[in-house]
């Protein structure tokens, strides 16, 4: 059996970018989805967090570099930093307000495959954001759509496979230079 980091390395890594407000559970996501764990209370993250995991679906095997990004407006500017080169986005939003995710959306650029996720579906009682409004929304701009729970760990595991099974992985080419020795002597003034 392979070892995880000979995995690890033979895998094709996809940059995967969280993006969203603070408070609307980026980090959560993250860690149900790669621990399996719920912190209550947690900090809001500062800057950005990294994490990885390996992912099997449907005979596809991906290594997601999982990039979680601060929310807070004071580390906006530094968003851009982190999408870089991504592959694919998860925009996180709670289901009391989708508004500012659009901005999101808009800011990204249009290689990158998104998902948009409404999170905190547990809290269905304050729910102000209508479903069928979203759905026509993500239809215009063709985004994967999914309602999650990351305290309740609904729908978690099936944001990634979603995008573990669409995003279209990049193949590097790798470009070999001989250079033949030469047994003549080439004498410069350099």
């Amino acid at each position: 059996m392979k070892r995880l980091t000979e995995m690890m390395t033979q895998t094709p890594s996809v940059k995967l970018v969280l993006l969203g407000d603070s408070s609307v559970g980026k980090s959560s996501i993250i860690t149900k989805y790669v621990t399996d764990t719920f912190i209550e209370g947690r900090e809001a993250t500062i800057g950005a967090a990294f994490l990885a995991k390996i992912c099997s679906i449907e005979n596809r095997i991906i290594k997601f570099d999982i990039w979680d990004t601060a929310g807070q407006e004071r580390f906006r500017s530094l968003a851009p930093m982190y999408y870089r080169n991504a592959a694919a986005a998860i925009i996180v939003f709670d289901v009391t307000n989708y508004v500012r995710a659009k901005r999101w959306v808009d800011e990204l650029p249009l290689d990158v495959m998104i998902a948009l996720v409404g999170n905190k579906i547990d809290l269905e009682q304050d729910r102000q954001v209508l479903v069928d409004e979203i759905k026509e929304y993500v239809a215009e701009k063709d985004l994967i759509y999914i309602e999650t729970s990351a305290r309740l760990g609904i729908n978690i595991n099936h944001v990634f496979n979603e995008i573990a099974k669409n995003v279209p992985l990049k193949t590097t080419k790798t470009q070999t230079v001989n250079i033949k020795e030469s047994h003549q002597h080439h004498y410069c003034a350099c």
